[in-house]
């Protein structure tokens, strides 16, 4: 994302006469990216607060949706693979007012279908 933003200011140097909408356009993406830094701050806050990784959170957070009907963990040594499973006792401290928490940070969970009959 802020590859994007750097790509557009670079840009902006070889057209100058495009500036005013390549700076627009790299301030949006920079913004973007602090917002989504802030989210991530703020959930590796709850984490440390529960006693987890960020990782693991992420995965007992899965673990807990009824959204989500399956967690595909990926590791590349065996230590991930441990770390991944130390998400197992974290599904149990999310609370529906920690995952209430976590959706107040996203602002990202699902809107019920809607029926159209």
């Amino acid at each position: 994302m802020i590859d994007r933003a750097l790509e557009a200011l670079e840009s902006l140097l070889e057209n100058p006469q495009d500036n005013k909408v390549v700076v627009r356009g790299a301030l949006n993406i920079l913004k973007e990216a602090e917002e989504k830094l802030k989210k991530v701050a703020q959930l590796a806050n709850m984490a440390k607060e529960l006693g987890c990784t960020t990782a693991q959170l992420a995965l007992a957070w899965c673990l807990k949706n009824p959204n989500v009907s399956t967690v595909i963990t990926g590791a590349s040594r065996k230590e991930q693979v441990t770390d991944n499973m130390q998400s197992l006792p974290v599904v149990e401290k999310l609370t529906p007012a920690v995952m209430d928490a976590i959706e107040e940070i996203l602002q990202n969970k699902p809107r019920p279908e809607e029926d159209y009959r």
